[in-house]
């Protein structure tokens, strides 16, 4: 069979038939999982994306109910329909599971992730890192003469194209939290 690269994934069609369907097209996907809050919970979750070849591309653990003993992992990670159904799964059968959501697919969410970035600059550039941190909403969370620590909330897009639009002015270094995301309340 002919091999097809499309943008978010690789798809096996024949030469005959070069549309993807819609089981060929990899997507990313946004997983809750509440787990019981014990030592080794995270290594197994990880384990089971590393040992089966399967990437995360963001996450982020906390703790969210400390009489109930339950952290809540969640996962942005990348994969057609098949595979997001088969980590869900995988996920369900760790003993210290309690939950798995797919929320990409259970309904509208709304995510958030947290940034720090260093800008090092003086002049124009200084100001100009300024400017479009007003833009972003990014508050100034440390500065010294010659550099500036801006802290942004939004979505991954949105942290994304702030980072873009630092690196020139004198971006040195980012840190980011991870996806946090929760399925958007009833109308």
């Amino acid at each position: 069979m002919a091999e097809l690269k499309i943008r978010k994934g690789a798809t096996r069609h024949s030469a005959y038939n070069l549309r993807p369907t819609f089981s060929d097209i990899a997507e990313r996907h946004t997983l809750a999982i509440v787990v019981e809050n014990e030592p080794g919970v995270l290594a197994r979750v990880i384990g089971l994306f590393s040992g089966r070849g399967y990437n995360i591309e963001s996450l982020t653990v906390a703790e969210v109910d400390q009489t109930g003993g339950l952290s809540r992992i969640t996962i942005a990670t990348i994969g057609t329909p098949q595979v997001i159904n088969q980590i869900r799964a995988q996920l369900g059968r760790i003993v210290s599971v309690r939950d798995v959501h797919d929320l990409t697919v259970e309904g509208p969410t709304v995510e958030r992730e947290l940034a720090m970035f260093n800008v090092v600059g003086k002049g124009e550039k200084r100001v100009e890192a300024l400017r479009l941190a007003d833009i972003f909403r990014a508050n100034v969370v440390d500065s010294t003469l010659t550099s500036f620590i801006f802290e942004i909330t939004g979505t991954p897009e949105k942290i994304d194209a702030f980072a873009d639009l630092m690196r020139p002015l004198g971006l040195q270094e980012m840190a980011r939290t991870g996806v946090a995301a929760l399925l958007r309340g009833q109308e």
